[in-house]
């Protein structure tokens, strides 16, 4: 945008100084030209007052002489020649010039000859004069007078270059002014386009300065802050909504189930007892959507604060809480650290939360002998993370709607979830200014994928921000280190994400 600026303003800088110096380059080659001109009409003149005697008699007499001082002095060839162009008195140096017979021809006809009108930098021919020799109204003759250019084009070179050197010089100085007054211009613009990253990227505190700029653009500042404002007071009220009715409606919810568990004793029919557990199901999956929005609301309130977290540390800690429920359903929950320590720069619990959700997932929707490989690693100058399981897998349709919000795959409809698990991971991920990734496994299964930035200096990882209290399994010796066993009772992970997303 500046750029064009510029170049608009310099473009019709440009075309004012040719529009003016133009005329006036044309107007002074015209006035050096007209000078010498004219004095050698008045010299050839002279010349003309003393050829008539001469002509008349048939003798030269100081003709000569005069022509001669005249050559030595300025040297300008000029000659006399009678009505026949037979030559009666020359200079030295004279001799025909291209111009001479044309201005001859004027000459003898009665008129003065002179041109050219303009001498240009790139022409060399001289400057050509002619006048009649008159006596009684007859043209006895002519005089004509060669003059060299040279020095006229010297002084028209002078004055066109001194010219040039204004004009860059003025150009210059509208270049350095169009250069100040397009950042003036477009300062509150560039302002504005930074400030609309920094809130897209989190920060809902940025604002633009309105007091840069035209009238107009301070206006628009001033306006662009408002609704600013605006928006985020609405979504601090939405989040702020979501958070205080999940976390209001937990109470009743809670005094809900336990009334209805106490009806249990009191049914004795095998249909009654059946929709007594169904309604008591059905209360903890209500549960489960308060909590996951309650997770959400929190995932989404996050500012940009980033901490450094060591990936394979938190792995090991989230692999290790999962691991029970895992081994309860059969399932070979492993873990693969590649590159340790992989610190990763991300907002606190990212890792945690989105790695509770992956796992559940792939616990969940994975069959009873089937295995679960969390894999860590360095890629692509940060950490990489990755969640494969054997389960069903998804379409390609439905990859593309896996982190929309309450979406299920309609054949999991009956799955326990609320369907906000991988859009939490997609909020905490993009706040990351991470990469969530999912594909089909080879041959069957799901590869989720994460990957965060790494810190630009490693050596500020903070350890306390990285496994969670309840779990600080450090990560395995061995590069594939297996953590899945037999059938014991099944314990409830410690904080998992616990929203099916297929």
């Amino acid at each position: 945008m500046r750029r064009r600026l510029v170049i608009s303003y310099l473009l019709l800088m440009v075309l004012v100084l040719i529009a003016l110096e133009t005329p006036l380059a044309i107007t002074l080659a015209t006035r050096e030209t007209d000078r010498v001109r004219a004095d050698r009409l008045a010299d050839a003149t002279r010349f003309a007052s003393l050829a008539g005697p001469a002509l008349r008699n048939g003798t030269s007499g100081p003709l000569d002489n005069e022509l001669r001082s005249y050559d030595a002095l300025y040297g300008i060839g000029a000659a006399v020649v009678d009505r026949d162009r037979r030559t009666v008195a020359a200079s030295n140096s004279w001799h025909p010039a291209s111009g001479t017979r044309e201005a001859l021809d004027i000459a003898l006809s009665g008129q003065q000859a002179s041109g050219p009108d303009s001498v240009w930098p790139w022409v060399d021919a001289p400057i050509v004069v002619a006048v009649p020799i008159n006596d009684g109204g007859e043209v006895l003759g002519a005089v004509v007078i060669a003059t060299p250019a040279d020095a006229v084009r010297r002084a028209v070179t002078v004055w066109w270059l001194a010219l040039a050197g204004t004009g860059l010089l003025v150009v210059l100085a509208c270049v350095l002014t169009a250069f100040w007054l397009a950042g003036w211009v477009l300062r509150p613009v560039t302002e504005l386009d930074a400030v609309t990253h920094e809130i897209a990227e989190g920060d809902r505190g940025a604002r633009v300065q309105h007091r840069l700029g035209p009238s107009e653009l301070r206006r628009l500042a001033i306006s662009f802050n408002h609704m600013a404002d605006v928006v985020s007071d609405v979504m601090d009220r939405q989040r702020a909504f979501v958070a205080h009715a999940s976390h209001q409606l937990r109470n009743p919810l809670t005094a809900l189930r336990l009334r209805v568990e106490e009806l249990g004793p009191s049914l004795t029919d095998e249909d009654g007892r059946a929709e007594h557990q169904l309604a008591l199901e059905e209360t903890d999956r209500l549960a489960l959507v308060l909590d996951a929005l309650l997770t959400l609301a929190r995932a989404e309130r996050r500012e940009n604060q980033r901490v450094t977290v060591d990936a394979a540390a938190v792995a090991a800690s989230r692999v290790a809480a999962w691991e029970p429920l895992a081994r309860h359903r059969r399932i070979a929950l492993r873990l693969v650290v590649r590159d340790a320590p992989a610190y990763a720069l991300t907002v606190p619990t990212a890792i945690d939360q989105a790695l509770d959700a992956l796992i559940d997932n792939a616990v969940k929707f994975s069959d009873a002998g089937g295995e679960v490989t969390v894999t860590v690693r360095h890629h692509d100058d940060g950490t990489a993370l990755e969640v494969r399981d054997t389960g069903p897998g998804m379409t390609a349709s439905q990859l593309g709607q896996a982190t929309e919000r309450f979406w299920r795959a309609p054949e999991v409809q009956n799955v326990d979830g609320a369907g906000l698990g991988l859009t939490i991971v997609a909020v905490l991920v993009d706040a990351s200014d991470g990469r969530l990734t999912m594909r089909r496994g080879e041959p069957r299964g799901l590869v989720a994928g994460l990957w965060f930035p790494a810190p630009a200096d490693p050596a500020s990882a903070d350890p306390g921000a990285s496994p969670r209290d309840d779990a600080t399994a450090s990560p395995p010796e061995e590069s594939a280190a297996p953590i899945s066993a037999g059938l014991p009772s099944a314990r409830r992970p410690t904080q998992p994400a616990r929203a099916a997303e297929r």
